[in-house]
């Protein structure tokens, strides 16, 4: 958690906020923090694991951009 994401073209998207495990204690989806500058503005999105890379030691969403990811519903963490 807290770990940068990068999309396939090396540009910082992101950073992991948080993670969602299923019942049978498998990580699901990482909630991914978008946008935002301290805190304001931030936009959080579910991500499946599935679509996590890992290259030179870096998280990677292939085909993402701020833009789409900001363009995702937003997460909402229960209450």
């Amino acid at each position: 958690m807290g770990q940068p994401d990068y999309s396939d073209k090396d540009k910082r998207v992101g950073h992991v906020e948080d993670i969602i495990i299923a019942p049978d204690k498998a990580v699901s989806y990482a909630i991914v923090g978008a946008g935002g500058f301290l805190g304001l503005g931030k936009h959080d999105v579910p991500m499946p694991v599935n679509q996590f890379k890992v290259k030179d030691g870096k998280h990677v969403l292939a085909g993402a951009t701020k833009d789409t990811l900001k363009a995702m519903p937003e997460f909402e963490f229960a209450r």
